[in-house]
């Protein structure tokens, strides 16, 4: 029920802000919440089996990281990117991500670059099977570990908020089907790192971008209605 109290006892597992705000953050990622989706109270506390304090917590600590718009009298939203402001991501990914890769490729071990192969098998497998929201959320990941194996926690966090901001973008803008990254380019982009060749890394990652910012059209503005309870049940 919507009104569990935070100490009832009545779900004894029940979920943390921290994770409650991971599992919204990879809904987001994977698609399944898009842009303007209104994120009822009751219904959070349905899906989630906690009490209205504990989503509002979570709900803030969202809004934080600009996942979600809070609107006075009119409850949280999942956010909506203004065209400029999906113009600016890619901009802001462009300026970021080259040097994320120089830096990786100079930092990566043989551990790393194992964990990147097994990284991309993953990712062709759910393409291979047609699991487009496992695909999604493993092409959003893979920009993120360039991040971790750069050794830059400064980087780590922008990547991963731009990250995010990209699948609202996509989520607004793109036509259904559409996906985040091409994942021959993650291969490519995958032999550079064993080559240890930088600047050729950083290039892919500048085509990779312009590639994924080609798929959006800024004039379009896609929407859809979500059942809370259904999206984290499943």
């Amino acid at each position: 029920m919507s009104n569990v109290a935070e100490n009832s006892g009545t779900h004894p597992a029940a979920l943390s802000e921290a994770e409650i705000v991971e599992r919204i953050y990879d809904a987001v990622i994977e698609q399944r919440l898009r842009p303007g989706a209104k994120l009822s109270e009751s219904a959070l506390c349905d899906a989630f089996g906690v009490g209205r304090m504990r989503i509002r917590r979570a709900l803030l600590l969202l809004a934080s990281r600009d996942i979600v718009e809070l609107r006075s009298n009119r409850g949280a939203y999942i956010s909506t990117p203004s065209r400029e402001q999906a113009r600016e991501v890619f901009e802001a990914r462009r300026a970021i991500e080259p040097n994320i890769c120089r830096l990786a490729v100079q930092r990566a071990t043989a551990k790393h670059i194992a964990h990147l192969e097994t990284h991309l098998k993953d990712e062709r497998q759910a393409q291979d099977l047609g699991d487009r929201r496992q695909a999604i959320r493993l092409s959003g990941r893979f920009h993120v570990k360039l991040a971790e194996i750069a050794v830059n926690h400064v980087m780590e966090r922008m990547v991963k908020e731009l990250v995010t901001r990209t699948s609202l973008i996509i989520g607004m803008f793109g036509a259904p089907g559409t996906a985040n990254c091409h994942e021959d380019e993650h291969t490519l982009l995958l032999q550079a790192f064993k080559q240890k060749h930088e600047e050729e890394a950083a290039q892919i990652m500048v085509t990779h971008l312009d590639h994924i910012e080609a798929q959006i059209d800024l004039t379009s503005d896609y929407r859809e209605s979500v059942d809370l309870v259904e999206i984290f049940n499943n």
